[in-house]
């Protein structure tokens, strides 16, 4: 006899109801649905589910409630071979990060966002995947809602900076997006290969965001099975080669294999995404941003100019700068006249301090 699938459908919004049992019929899997975190306790306690899909909140009007998170807390400790997706109008970065790394849900959708073959192939995706093992249970939820910190000051806005996130996970797609826009980026997102080469190819871009498997959720590592093929090395290659810095977002967390796309692929920074701290990830931009803008107002300077302002970042005077080059002290000053210029300062020490900062 053929093993049932079942989904649970945890929503108050019969619309929302409706939608999604719809699809999940379609894919094959038999439909629960519960209202409240209640019914859904007794439907885990109860019986098996392959899927899970949850709404934020379960309280008609209240968009301060986080009973989602219950649910997929209960999710993880009853039914744990269950996969989850946190499907709401509500949720805050904060909310979602939340989710997908400290509760286990499978991915974050954003129901203003909510396309019905996207959301089928999540489920076709989770279908074809093997079960989850058993994960160990989270803290307890906060019963305030998360809200975006206040008092901290507005992110410079850069428009004419480019930001290319290449996931293939829609709610980390979704977070990644959000931040770098906040940050000031345009960003462009993509989910597969192809879209991400064509971006790179057509525009230029300021900063990359990379997951390095975009063929699902990776939650392990196993460098005995290291596929040297996945897509996104490929990506980062062609990020590299375009001198585009690059940030890695990536469930892979071995440390061999991690060292190794430092120093292989020569990245700004590796996020694992079970440690993914949205405030980190906002310094880890920052620092790469002005990490770059140095390097290429470094790139304008010529080799004797270059040759100049290493020597003035050792604390060499004129004189000293001069009879190391074996030039006269009025050629010295022309070319610290020229760099000033270039990098748009006018001090030695503010000079310096931009040659310590493309080091």
């Amino acid at each position: 006899m053929a093993q049932v699938l079942r989904a649970l459908v945890v929503e108050d919004d019969h619309s929302w109801q409706q939608i999604v049992s719809e699809i999940l019929s379609d894919c094959g899997l038999e439909v629960e649905l519960a209202t409240n975190l209640d019914e859904a306790t007794r439907a885990l306690k109860s019986r098996t589910h392959r899927i899970a899909v949850i709404d934020l909140s379960l309280s008609p009007n209240d968009h301060n409630n986080i009973d989602g998170l219950r649910a997929l807390d209960a999710v993880r400790k009853l039914d744990p071979n269950c996969r989850a997706i946190l499907l709401t109008g509500f949720a805050t970065v904060e909310l979602a990060v939340t989710a997908l790394t400290d509760y286990g849900a499978f991915t974050f959708l954003r129901k203003e966002s909510f396309h019905r073959s996207q959301f089928r192939d999540i489920i076709y995706r989770i279908l074809v995947s093997p079960p989850v093992q058993a994960a160990p249970t989270p803290a307890p939820v906060s019963t305030t809602s998360a809200s975006p910190q206040k008092g901290q000051l507005a992110p410079v806005k850069l428009p004419s900076e480019k930001a290319l996130v290449v996931e293939d996970d829609a709610g980390w797609r979704s977070i990644l997006e959000e931040l770098l826009s906040d940050a000031g980026f345009q960003v462009r997102t993509c989910a597969s290969f192809g879209d991400a080469l064509g971006y790179l190819r057509r525009e230029k871009f300021s900063l990359a965001v990379i997951d390095l498997s975009l063929q699902g959720t990776v939650t392990a590592w196993d460098k005995d099975a290291h596929d040297p093929n996945l897509e996104g090395y490929q990506l980062l290659s062609a990020a590299r080669a375009g001198g585009i810095p690059t940030i890695v977002v990536s469930g892979i967390t071995e440390t061999d294999e991690i060292q190794r796309v430092y120093s292989e692929y020569a990245i700004s920074a590796y996020i694992e995404k079970q440690a993914f701290d949205r405030a980190a990830f906002r310094r880890v931009i920052e620092e790469t941003r002005k990490s770059h803008q140095s390097l290429s107002e470094l790139s304008a300077l010529t080799d004797r100019e270059r040759e100049v302002l290493d020597l003035l970042a050792q604390g060499l005077t004129n004189k000293e700068i001069a009879e190391r080059l074996v030039i006269t002290t009025n050629t010295v000053k022309r070319h610290l006249k020229s760099i000033f210029e270039k990098l748009d300062v006018h001090t030695r020490s503010a000079a310096t301090a931009k040659a310590a900062g493309g080091q």
